[in-house]
Formats: C-alpha cells, sequence, structure tokens
C-alpha cells in the first residue's frame, strides 16, 4: 500500500492500473486533488470524475502514478460513446505539484494511451496549464475541444424580465427529477455529458452538501405547468483565502428547445444570479462551450468575461495493423 507522499520524492514513477480504488487510496488521491487545485487554481478533475473515486463506473481504470512508493499521479478513464456513435476511452489526469517535471505526467499519458486498445483517446486539461498543454502537443495529441470558465463579480442586479405565461419556483426534491432530466435531455441532446445525465446522476447531486433546493430553479408554464427551462446554482466555501463569503457558479442552464426564443435563458440566468447574491455569493463562475455562441453572448450581457478554459485532446482511433 502505498504510503503518503513526502516532498523529498525523487524516483521514477511507475503507472499501475486499478479496476477500483482501495480507501486508503481514495484518501490520497483526494488529497492529491486538493494539492493540486491548490497550486493551480482550477481543479485538476471534473466533479463527476471527484464522485467516481467512490462510486466508480462501468468499466472504468484508475492509473496511479507510484514511485518511492508514494502515490505522485492520479489518472481516471473511462469508455464514452459520443452522440455520432464513435467509441473512446476519455481520462483525467493529475500529477501531485511537487513531483513534476519528473516524467510522471508522460507516464500517465503513456499509460493511457497503452490502455485504449483501437479506441481513440480524449484527455481533459483542466485550466489549458502550460505543462499540460506541452505535453500534448509533444505527444501528437490534437485539440478537439474548448470548454470555457467565464467569471463574474455581482454588484447592482436588474430586475428580472417579464415572460408572459411563465413563473419562477424553486425545485422540489422528489417531484421535480423527471421532468428535470427531460428537459435537460433535449436540451443538451449533443453535449457528450450533460446530455446523459441519469436519475442516480441527479439523486447523488442531491446527496451532495453543496445541494440546495431553492438554487435549482425552474420556469414553468403558468396555464399547464410544463417546465420550460431551468438554472441550477452551486454555492461553495471559496478556494481563494482572499474571497470573503461563498463562491457560486452557474451550474446547468437548460431551454427546452421548443421553448426557445422566448428570452427564457436571459430570464433564468438572471433569476439564479438572484438567488447567489441572496446567498452572500459576490463571485460567480460558469463553463460553458467556446463553439456555443448564443451562450456565449447571453452570459456576455450579464457581465461575465472569460477567465480560463479546460481543452480536451485526442490521440484518434487506431485502424487495423496500427
Amino acid at each position: 500500500m502505498p504510503s503518503p507522499r513526502r516532498p523529498d520524492h525523487r524516483g521514477p514513477a511507475v503507472v499501475e492500473r486499478r479496476p477500483r480504488l482501495t480507501p486508503a487510496e481514495t484518501t490520497q488521491v483526494r488529497g492529491l486533488l486538493a494539492a493540486a487545485e491548490r497550486a493551480d487554481g482550477t481543479p485538476p478533475v471534473s466533479e463527476q470524475g471527484v464522485l467516481q473515486l467512490t462510486a466508480g463506473a462501468a468499466a472504468q481504470t484508475h492509473l496511479l502514478a507510484v514511485a518511492d512508493e508514494q502515490v505522485v499521479g492520479y489518472g481516471s478513464l473511462v469508455p464514452s460513446d459520443d452522440p455520432a456513435g464513435a467509441a473512446a476511452l476519455v481520462g483525467e489526469l493529475v500529477v501531485a505539484p511537487d513531483a513534476r517535471g519528473r516524467g510522471s505526467g508522460r507516464a500517465l499519458v503513456e499509460a493511457a494511451l497503452a490502455a485504449r486498445g483501437p479506441r481513440a483517446l480524449r484527455l481533459w486539461m483542466h485550466g489549458d496549464l502550460p505543462a499540460a498543454r506541452h505535453l500534448a502537443e509533444d505527444l501528437g495529441l490534437r485539440r478537439v475541444r474548448e470548454l470555457l470558465t467565464l467569471h463574474t463579480r455581482l454588484g447592482t442586479l436588474p430586475a428580472l424580465p417579464e415572460v408572459p405565461g411563465t413563473r419562477v419556483r424553486a425545485f422540489r426534491p422528489g417531484e421535480d427529477e423527471e421532468a428535470w432530466l427531460a428537459v435537460n435531455a433535449r436540451a443538451f441532446a449533443s453535449h457528450p455529458e450533460q446530455g446523459s445525465m441519469t436519475l442516480d446522476d441527479v439523486l447523488a447531486r442531491e446527496r451532495e452538501p453543496w445541494f440546495d433546493p431553492a438554487g435549482l430553479l425552474l420556469v414553468e408554464d403558468t396555464s399547464s405547468g410544463e417546465l420550460l427551462a431551468s438554472h441550477w446554482t452551486k454555492t461553495t466555501p471559496s478556494p481563494r483565502p482572499e474571497e470573503a463569503g461563498p463562491r457560486g457558479e452557474v451550474y446547468v442552464v437548460a431551454v427546452d428547445p421548443p421553448a426557445q426564443g422566448r428570452g427564457l435563458g436571459h430570464l433564468v440566468t438572471l433569476a439564479g444570479l438572484h438567488h447567489l447574491a441572496g446567498r452572500g455569493v459576490r463571485d460567480v463562475d460558469l463553463y460553458v462551450e467556446s463553439d456555443n455562441v448564443r451562450a456565449v453572448a447571453t452570459y456576455r450581457r450579464l457581465g461575465f468575461e472569460r477567465s480560463g478554459a479546460d481543452v480536451l485532446v485526442e490521440a484518434p482511433a487506431r485502424g487495423p495493423g496500427s
């Protein structure tokens, strides 16, 4: 069992593959993730990746970079089918801050390449950090997707616009999950992660300490009660000691495609910002696809500006004999 990390590590790393992590390994990996976030200013793996440390995913592979009996790097690989039906292995990799520059990142990427078989390999570079970018370029991985991080500091917010025939209300746990999932699936039909959320995924998030049903705002038709749009906000302690109060996130904004064009995206986004402001939040982040021109324009009108990006790089599928 690898022991807790010591800052004087110098040996080369060996990557070990695991179908699941032991509780002790999970604790060590969580510590590594926290250290990387403090050093880089951005989470090194997605929220789903953190949840999968314990819940797991179908056919998931964990990678542990071990040196001198210490865990110095971590990776998660999960099979995925994109909307076009192409099989791929999608991963997230991170190296402990005090073990960088010694080949552990390259060893993790090479282990991921070896694990992919004939499939494409897609790796997230959270924060698009220079070292990860240079390694991807050196190994011939091409950039295929960019997820922007936008940020705003809340000031005086405009009043909510009136959209005739609609009302805004809070989510009711145990009643609204199925309707929310249906609208979310239609709104993100072509999205490789968000569009595939399941009831289990929603319930898992409802069990998280940050979940607040009052912060999941729904826009519904006043006559039929039909769900038209939603804004799921998220409030967590700020990782930045210089920031007073909690940090907010525009977690998921969804508008049912038949209801688009009525200003519901602006309405529900602004309603969520009002909610966050009422919780004492000043700084708010969100993530949006760089090619989602309509959404980016909506957020910019509300004062959001680019603060970072997560980039997906790919090694293409291998043909017969390659």
